[in-house]
């Protein structure tokens, strides 16, 4: 096969697309299929559209690309859209409307979980032919190792975030600083975040700067269990790299965090009740440590899914492209319109 993915690829931490095309750029070309990152060859198989935001650093080309491209090169070539963001992740208020006008000229969407996909095909209308493939971390670099509970030191609680936004859980984050510095919860537990955070006054969590591959898998190891507070999260990586390395979850009742925490810890719904849970998942520890040895959500799982969808997509080819209704790609200058104002609009916000 040759597949294009739309994305520029970055060394270090750059949050989990980054992660996602990396791991599955590699597994394509073990097995002997062709990657880029452009729309350069003549004959693609397949292009993998991963953001229509083509003013964001990761982004090598977006819907307006790939529609010249369809048009003027190769009309064969089949499309698909992975989806992995939505406005109420971050309190934007156009994304949702971008992704679903981009999403008219696709055949396939893919969806990082089923909320996301429940969220987006409620608000506007996506490809019929789609489907869910979760997100999976690196089993060489995430590694499992048995945990106990220390009984000669404090318990070690850890988070990781790419982005400093509020809702990344810092509500929750916030209100535990406040406890670990104001109540008994101090002398039995410690704090630390790695990543970027909001200039906010911690009094006792300890903030550490971005880490990545083994050397953010070494540290997560260093640690005794993990919370993920994330407001509406499509998926994340950051809790399924702990829960790879072994760590109980302690996560919130949001976005898609159930669908990968739940076996693995206990769930939260806020400040409120985030201490009474964290009680009870110390006093359950040791069955999650048990079950995170066979947590599945592996990165392994996920490119085999990629892949064995292209493979299937390509053998319906024929199939495919005569479901493509005739002025399926008369859209281009709609969409570069739409995409143009919501772009204003978000500038303007």
């Amino acid at each position: 096969m040759k597949i294009a993915i739309g994305m520029h690829l970055q060394t270090g931490s750059f949050g989990g697309g980054n992660q996602f095309a990396t791991l599955l750029t590699d597994h394509l070309r073990k097995l002997g299929h062709e990657v880029y990152f452009d729309l350069t060859p003549s004959d693609l198989d397949l292009i993998l559209m991963t953001d229509p935001r083509t003013t964001l650093k990761s982004v090598a080309f977006g819907p307006v690309e790939i529609m010249r491209y369809i048009r003027d090169v190769h009309p064969s070539t089949l499309l698909v859209h992975r989806i992995n963001e939505c406005d109420e992740r971050k309190g934007t208020r156009a994304l949702n409307r971008i992704l679903a006008v981009s999403n008219e000229i696709m055949d396939h969407t893919v969806f990082i979980s089923s909320w996301l996909e429940k969220l987006h095909c409620q608000q506007h209308p996506f490809t019929t032919s789609r489907s869910v493939i979760y997100n999976g971390a690196d089993p060489s670099v995430f590694t499992y190792q048995k945990k106990e509970l220390p009984t000669t030191r404090k318990i070690k609680l850890v988070t990781h975030h790419w982005s400093a936004n509020w809702n990344k859980g810092w509500d929750v984050y916030m209100h535990l600083d406040h406890l670990l510095s104001e109540t008994s919860l101090g002398d039995q537990i410690e704090f630390t975040y790695i990543g970027n955070a909001p200039k906010l006054p911690f009094k006792k969590i300890r903030v550490v700067p971005p880490r990545a591959g083994k050397e953010l898998a070494q540290a997560l190891q260093e640690h005794d269990l993990y919370i993920t507070a994330s407001l509406n999260e499509p998926a994340g990586m950051h809790h399924i790299e702990a829960a790879s390395c072994g760590l109980p979850l302690l996560y919130r009742t949001s976005g898609a965090l159930p669908e990968y925490g739940a076996s693995f810890g206990v769930a939260f719904h806020g400040p409120d009740d985030v201490e009474a849970r964290l009680h009870e998942l110390l006093h359950t520890y040791d069955r999650f440590t048990h079950a995170l040895e066979s947590y599945p959500y592996t990165s392994e799982l996920m490119c085999r899914s990629y892949t064995e969808l292209f493979h299937s997509l390509i053998s319906r080819k024929e199939s495919i492209l005569a479901e493509r209704k005739t002025n399926h790609f008369s859209l281009a200058r709609q969409i570069k319109k739409h995409l143009h104002l919501i772009w204003l609009s978000l500038l303007n916000r």
